[in-house]
């Protein structure tokens, strides 16, 4: 029960040792299931739109240029980090739940109305770009709300693995994209085949909402922002569902109290004051592990067609195969080495498979110079390196979503993935000019090595920075700002205090 200690309102809880005493039950299942799927909505999303590409150029469809086509995934994107901005302080205002709702519903209407463009003149295409934007707007908020949610509402136990698995969900969503537009764009006329093809994202996510409908609010969100009761009420809904299983939750550690004290409200300027003052090291960590894994991706996947075109000489129409197999293995290195995560622990696993993905990275740009490649033994390098690099770039998310007090929690996600869209958007600009026409290897042989020490460096920072958060309560991680003291803790440098690094 929560406890009013005196008329300050400071309160007595132990809401965050209640959730992270809980075993694994439906409930984690169905949450993970019902917000997870907003990294299958994402990877679908890029994945179709640049399946339809060629395909919009066509008379029969909208006929645009090529400039215009390749300018929707830029909108898109750039509705991505305005979203994570927007939402994710909302999500930190207004709560977890109420966000992760409502940028599932800007998603849903974006996208569907994507599909009723109907020309090419300019109120068309302006229209085109409009709905492009809303949808990623859509999915910047699910970052923010989504990661903050799964992180307060899983056991510390678990955390890792459940973050990294759902992170990585993302290449799910690129394989039923390429499969889906693969079929209607082979089997349906060009003009019926793209627009059905933005209906697959929605038509899934009008499920899912129907499911975040009956999820509780974060309780570690409610009794931070003084909403005692309600948090009070979240706990019981959730453990009395855990108990219909027939499970006999254990006592509560009494020595897990938090007392809480609510914060002013804190926006963005707070929480650069808060990462640079407070979490100095912690910040540089964020940052040097988001930068690097969206340079690395956004390079090697928007430009991967291009390589087999312009140097193995693929056809267009055979691309999707390669892209499915080098999905797969994005998709099945988060989840089947998450668990190291929260086992082996956060440091070696994270600076791990940076470093050994920059390293296999290396070799392949060799055997790529030394021309004893052809297009399966280039993706098989790519499905073997992004094995690792997946669960690498899933533990980034993580990283940035544990680290930092509750309070800013998802404003923090929403700084970081921004920046690292910013950056992210140079590698396929780079990398598509070192392709060029395919007669000069060795200068995309150098853009790999410059892959691969930027992969490096962010292990190394990795290596050094990294904070021991496996199995740990993230109040112990990071100190909540409402936090006026704890039984049983220190606020001494290393125990979780706000001046810790």
């Amino acid at each position: 029960m929560a406890e009013v200690l005196d008329e300050g309102g400071v309160v007595r809880t132990l809401v965050p040792a209640r959730i992270d005493r809980l075993p694994w039950s439906r409930f984690h299942t169905r949450l993970v299931v019902a917000l997870g799927v907003a990294w299958i909505l994402d990877g679908l999303e890029i994945t179709v739109a640049g399946a339809v590409a060629d395909t919009l150029t066509k008379p029969e469809t909208l006929h645009m240029s090529s400039t215009s086509v390749g300018l929707i995934a830029t909108v898109y994107l750039a509705g991505e980090v305005v979203g994570a901005l927007v939402f994710g302080n909302l999500s930190d205002r207004l709560g977890r739940r109420k966000l992760f709702l409502v940028t599932l519903g800007i998603y849903l209407l974006g996208s569907g109305l994507t599909a009723v463009t109907s020309g090419n003149s300019a109120g068309w295409v302006i229209f085109l770009y409009v709905t492009r934007f809303v949808a990623g707007t859509g999915i910047g908020g699910e970052y923010a709300a989504i990661n903050s949610a799964i992180d307060e509402l899983i056991p510390a136990r678990y955390r890792g693995r459940v973050d990294i698995a759902v992170n990585g969900t993302y290449w799910a969503g690129a394989i039923i994209g390429t499969l889906g537009t693969f079929i209607l764009l082979d089997q349906l006329s060009l003009s019926l085949g793209w627009r059905l093809g933005f209906l697959i994202g929605p038509v899934l996510g009008l499920v899912i909402l129907l499911v975040r409908r009956h999820l509780p609010e974060s309780p570690r969100w409610q009794i931070m922002h003084g909403r005692a009761r309600a948090a009070e009420e979240s706990i019981e809904e959730i453990e009395r569902e855990v108990e219909a299983t027939g499970v006999r939750l254990p006592p509560v550690d009494e020595s897990r109290a938090m007392d809480v004290k609510p914060t002013d409200r804190i926006g963005y300027v707070a929480l650069t004051r808060v990462l640079f003052r407070q979490y100095p090291r912690r910040a540089i960590l964020g940052a040097s592990l988001m930068i690097s894994q969206s340079f690395l991706y956004n390079a090697i996947f928007f430009t991967y067609t291009l390589v087999l075109g312009k140097f193995y000489g693929v056809p267009s129409a055979s691309t999707p195969l390669y892209l499915i197999a080098f999905a797969v293995g994005n998709l099945v290195g988060p989840l089947t080495t998450g668990h190291l995560f929260d086992t082996i622990g956060r440091r070696r696993m994270i600076s791990g498979t940076y470093i050994l993905s920059g390293m296999l990275l290396a070799i392949s740009a060799v055997l790529f110079y030394a021309g004893v490649l052809n297009a399966i033994t280039q993706t098989a390098c790519w499905c073997v390196i992004f094995f690792f690099a997946s669960a690498g770039a899933s533990s980034a998310y993580l990283t940035v979503s544990e680290i930092f007090p509750l309070e800013v929690r998802a404003k923090a996600i929403a700084v970081f993935f921004a920046i690292a869209q910013c950056f992210g958007a140079l590698g396929p600009v780079i990398y598509g000019a070192l392709i060029g026409d395919g007669s000069h290897p060795v200068r995309l042989f150098f853009g790999y090595l410059l892959g691969a020490a930027i992969m490096i460096a962010g292990g190394l920072v990795a290596y050094f920075l990294a904070v021991d958060a496996e199995g740990r309560a993230l109040e112990d991680v990071a100190v909540p700002l409402a936090a006026a003291g704890r039984e049983g803790q220190t606020r001494a440098e290393g125990a979780g205090s706000p001046f810790s690094t």
